[in-house]
């Protein structure tokens, strides 16, 4: 089979829609004021990130794909388990943002052990999804396709192809970036879109010394700066605005009280800015800050709860030998 027979790539009709008009409009218009991670990851954004992972204080990226490299094996069991009536049919692996596809070939590998792999990756990016896609076909070219959904996973998981078995992969601490209400929204919608044997695999970045935290937030190089000032480019170009981007600092600190990184872009002067799109001017003093991503951090406790709110059994728990990330890998609960 060709390589271009092995993959498919779906662009779910209004992907590329942005919701960044409406919450530009809401959130620079509250008190206090906010925008949503999402908006940080252009092109630029997303390799700013890139850079942030490789830097010596992020822990995040090195410590789970250390940890998916030494459980991948088990996991991989545990879905073969579940799917032991199947006769050859591939296992799906949906990967939800998965931009760069980095951290699956582990599961990859893993799976293939057991069965024919189907690579669903799930990304807004188009670009970003393709290419990842031509490089782990060229690598895998046995008992490996892909079918690709350029699409938001918040949104369209009713666009997953029909499968005779699925794993669902949500890494990197994503799901720290939603409020406690809204990861258990999210999840329950995972839960739904699953069928009874289908698992999911969720990283979560653990509770720890805050001055690693702190650290991994306020990189020496200033990637991390750069990176949160990227939301305010996005707005000048896609919306017609004209911040002064060198008048925000970036500011992050991890609340132990509320267990979260919170990271804002605050004035360092007065600011006015016009948002040309939305005919919205923007008036800041001197010190106000625009919240621009929270980055909660987990106990296995609280992700068990967590789980069983959103309909979820969690049935497997792997930590680092740190202490600093876990994986949680649950079922959809029955009845």
């Amino acid at each position: 089979m060709t390589r271009a027979a092995r993959c498919t790539i779906e662009v779910v009709a209004d992907a590329g829609r942005s919701t960044l008009a409406d919450d530009v409009r809401v959130g620079l218009t509250l008190r206090p004021r906010t925008l949503p991670p999402k908006h940080l990851y252009d092109a630029r954004g997303a390799a700013l990130f890139e850079r942030i992972t490789r830097t010596p204080e992020y822990y995040v990226t090195r410590t789970e794909q250390g940890l998916l490299d030494e459980v991948a094996p088990e996991i991989a069991a545990s879905v073969a388990r579940a799917y032991r009536h199947i006769n050859g049919a591939p296992t799906d692996l949906v990967e939800l943002g998965s931009g760069a596809g980095r951290k699956t070939r582990a599961l990859i590998e893993a799976l293939q052990r057991h069965t024919p792999v189907r690579y669903v990756p799930f990304d807004v990016s188009g670009e970003m999804l393709r290419a990842s896609a031509e490089r782990l076909l060229s690598e895998y070219p046995e008992r490996f396709t892909v079918h690709g959904l350029v699409a938001d996973y918040t949104r369209d998981l009713a666009r997953l192809p029909p499968s005779s078995g699925r794993l669902v992969a949500f890494l990197g601490s994503t799901i720290g970036n939603f409020t406690e209400e809204g990861a258990v929204a999210f999840l329950a919608g995972v839960a739904r879109a699953m069928s009874g044997a289908d698992r999911l695999l969720v990283g979560f970045d653990l509770v720890k010394a805050p001055a690693v935290i702190d650290a991994a937030y306020n990189d020496a190089e200033g990637i991390t700066a750069a990176f949160n000032r990227n939301v305010l480019v996005v707005v000048n170009r896609e919306l017609d605005a004209d911040f002064d981007v060198d008048a925000f600092a970036h500011c992050a600190r991890y609340v132990p009280e509320r267990a979260r990184v919170e990271m804002h872009l605050q004035a360092t002067r007065d600011v006015e800015a016009r948002i040309g799109a939305l005919g919205l001017s923007v008036r800041m003093p001197e010190g106000e800050a625009i919240r621009t991503e929270i980055s909660r951090k987990f106990t296995e406790p609280r992700v068990r709860t967590l789980y069983a709110r959103a309909g979820l059994a969690l049935e497997r728990w792997f930590e680092s030998p740190d202490g600093y990330f876990g994986l949680a890998l649950g079922a959809r609960m029955e009845g």
